[in-house]
């Protein structure tokens, strides 16, 4: 633990890549096997479930400390952080430890089956024996929650440089439903295992967003334009008569998403699709707020599938006939895409024919959809085309170029992302609560209202979205200072404020929601800028933010109920 608590000592104590690289591969290099292999399911977040609730942590470590609850929830709201904070109220011991992170992590999925008291034991007995930050990373790994600026990209390229091992087949290796319980370094990051290969997804290539005018990036025609869509990028793998989906943040959804399973005989083994996992209600591209209601679900029911199915919107191939095609063209691997793709649907339409069933495509067929591949002459079409997005279900425009390789990570040059302009409503502030790291001292989250009007005819204010970025830190803070004079009740953490100041919030999309008292929700909302030059009465109203939804959302909500 010594060696771990030092390295993240290092990491937390610089914002340079360079040094926090040498400073992993030190580790990596210096570590045991066993720590190594932690460490890297750590920040590969893949850490050990929570043994103790933070409710239990924040009265222990109070007790253990010797101070009144109430005087560590005000140090922890300073703080802003949970483990942090408990590492710098309990007074260092005067023995130490020399147990390993390996033991530690061990430990604490024992932890989990144990008693009240038999946890609070634990706890005190440790948070006594460890240094502050020994004890603040012992928390951290205790909570659940291991967030210290360091990605997963960053570590894969300090292990290559311990090892001599290419960054892409790192990636490679470490994607996938490793357990760091049962698997070694050795088979995990030195061997070559045949077996790991049936399931294993590929590092996903991810677009930068355009940062000066399109038409820099050169003669439109050697660009493929697609829409963005808006739902779970995923990754489709037909292997041996089996399916995975494998979700971008490496999860492993396939009982998720049944549909899919009718993908094993019409599709030919050996076969990986890159494409947007996407709603498609009624016969046609859902919002995003109806994905939600599938994800997280431990299990799917019959009427859940027939209410919100899915479909794999898919716009690249990977693989194809158990060969990695990454390195080939763009062009290429469409070509490749289109006519399996044109396969399938035909051998599909055929199926019907023979059973006497309908031809049209319909929710009953496979759920697969092409991604259109568009070229224009001009980058004025190509900003037509973008305009077209809300009408389309998407978020904007993927622009690659036609002789680029599928690479790894985000990577700039080949696959760029032009999103629409954010929607945007005027809206009045009525709630805040506490920011978090160095805002947590300052009301920096914030509820806004609109305006709505009741039936004896007198207006109201009726909440739609919270927010949290957006402004200066000169502007948090007037913000902040108002608030602190103006709050008309408490509610544990979260103050009501005199309805007073507006704010332009702006929002990638919007769709009706029975989820919400407004009726509506929006998403990514984030305030544009703070409205000084209008009173609250100037504000937006919901009628004007529903005006936004999209006529297709509106007549597919219609079709539902």
């Amino acid at each position: 633990m010594k060696n771990f608590a030092s390295l993240i000592k290092t990491l937390d104590s610089t914002n340079k890549t360079n040094r926090k690289v040498q400073a992993l591969a030190d580790y990596f290099q210096k570590a045991g096997a066993k720590d190594k292999i932690w460490t890297i399911a750590i920040l590969s977040h893949r850490r050990p479930p929570r043994p103790v609730n933070t409710t239990l942590l924040r009265e222990w470590a109070a007790e253990l400390a010797n101070i009144p609850l109430w005087l560590f929830e005000e140090s922890y709201h300073i703080v802003g952080d949970l483990a942090e904070t408990i590492a710098l109220i309990i007074p260092e011991g005067k023995k130490s430890t020399d147990k390993s992170l390996t033991d530690f992590l061990e430990e604490m999925i024992w932890l989990k089956l144990k008693t009240d008291e038999e946890k609070k034991s634990y706890l005190f007995k440790n948070w006594s024996q460890l240094n502050y930050y020994e004890r603040f990373v012992f928390t951290k790994l205790i909570t659940g929650g291991f967030r210290i600026g360091v990605s997963q990209k960053l570590m894969t390229k300090a292990l290559s440089k311990a090892t001599e091992i290419d960054e892409d087949v790192l990636a490679y290796k470490l994607m996938g439903n490793w357990d760091p319980n049962t698997i070694t370094f050795e088979d995990l990051i030195l061997k070559e295992n045949e077996s790991d290969y049936l399931s294993k997804p590929y590092p996903f290539y991810l677009a930068y967003a355009i940062e000066n005018e399109v038409s820099e990036l050169g003669d439109v025609k050697d660009w493929s334009i697609e829409h963005k869509w808006d739902g779970i990028r995923c990754q489709v793998i037909i292997r041996n008569n089996e399916i995975f989906v494998w979700s971008r943040g490496e999860e492993l959804v396939t009982d998720k998403y049944p549909e899919f399973g009718k993908f094993i005989k019409a599709i030919p083994n050996g076969t990986v699709l890159d494409g947007e996992l996407l709603p498609y209600p009624n016969g046609e591209i859902g919002t995003f707020n109806d994905l939600q209601t599938r994800i997280g679900r431990k299990t799917v029911s019959k009427a859940l599938l027939e209410k919100t199915p899915v479909v794999l919107k898919v716009y690249d191939l990977l693989e194809w006939e158990g060969q990695d095609i990454r390195s080939k063209a763009f062009l290429e691997r469409r070509a490749l895409l289109e006519n399996l793709y044109n396969t399938v649907v035909s051998a599909t339409q055929n199926h019907q024919n023979n059973t006497n069933q309908v031809t049209e495509r319909s929710r009953s067929d496979l759920p697969l959809l092409l991604s259109e591949r568009h070229q224009f002459n001009t980058w004025d079409e190509v900003a037509q085309e973008r305009n077209r997005a809300r009408e389309m279900r998407s978020e904007g425009l993927m622009l690659k170029r036609n002789k680029s390789h599928y690479q790894v990570g985000r990577k700039k040059g080949d696959w760029w992302k032009w999103k629409v302009d954010p929607l945007t409503i005027d809206a009045v502030l009525t709630y805040a609560m506490r920011g978090h790291g160095r805002r947590s001292n300052l009301f920096t989250d914030y509820t806004f209202a609109l305006w709505q009007e009741k039936e004896s005819g007198e207006k109201e204010l009726v909440t739609f979205a919270k927010a949290y970025s957006g402004l200066t830190d000169a502007e948090f803070r007037q913000v902040d200072a108002w608030i602190k004079k103006n709050t008309l009740e408490r509610f544990g953490p979260v103050r009501s404020v005199t309805p007073h100041h507006v704010f332009e919030i702006a929002f990638e999309g919007i769709a009706l929601s029975k989820r919400h008292k407004s009726g509506v929700a929006t998403r990514f909302p984030r305030i544009l800028r703070w409205r000084k030059d209008k009173k609250i009465e100037e504000a937006n109203t919901l009628e004007d933010l529903k005006a936004l939804i999209p006529s297709t959302a509106k007549e597919s909500l219609n079709k539902e109920t």
